[in-house]
């Protein structure tokens, strides 16, 4: 079986996740995390949309070059 379109398309998924968390600050638990707010400590909130843009953007590429094996 050709696992990698599968894990790509999983990544596709978790960077469309990550953007949308990063973009909307919807999921109001997500931001209330403890992980979270250590990064809005360091980081500052725009820091951290920033960062989650930046690592939604790198799993989306990485899943898309995944799916495409």
């Amino acid at each position: 079986m050709n696992w990698q379109p599968i894990v790509g398309l999983l990544l596709l998924l978790y960077g469309a996740f990550c953007i949308f968390v990063g973009v909307t600050k919807k999921p109001a638990g997500i931001w209330e995390m403890k992980k979270i707010q250590t990064f809005i400590k360091v980081l500052g909130e725009k820091g951290t949309v920033i960062f989650f843009v930046i690592w939604g953007l790198a799993a989306a590429c990485l899943g898309a070059w995944m799916f495409t094996l």
